[in-house]
């Protein structure tokens, strides 16, 4: 089975595609912004990453969220539940880590299905 790579980096690709599934590396969104204005921007680099490998939000298999601080939770679930194609919530996961700089506070892992 072949292996594609979207947007390759030396350290990282921001997508690998094997077989049907897709492996979105970690979306962050503009440092410094607010909870929910970062959910978007990671929201949108998602679906502008799926739709280039064949996928969409309607085909989200797993979804790992860290969050910088818990207490920001309802406030980045209130844009997650209004992007979330109904009847297709993946499984999901969400919990506070230490992300790569203090001005990110949210970070989404995806893997989903593609054609």
């Amino acid at each position: 089975m072949s292996i594609k790579r979207l947007d390759i980096g030396q350290r990282m690709s921001q997508a690998v595609i094997h077989g049907n599934t897709v492996y979105l590396a970690g979306q962050v969104g503009e440092p410094g912004a607010s909870v929910a204005d970062q959910t978007k921007q990671c929201l949108a680099k998602i679906e502008d990453l799926l739709g280039r490998c064949g996928s969409d939000k309607t085909k989200l298999l797993q979804v790992t969220i860290w969050m910088a601080d818990m207490a920001d939770f309802a406030e980045m679930n209130e844009v997650w539940d209004a992007w979330v194609a109904e009847g297709h919530a993946p499984a999901r996961a969400c919990g506070e880590a230490k992300l790569a700089t203090p001005d990110y506070k949210v970070e989404f892992l995806v893997t989903a299905a593609c054609d």
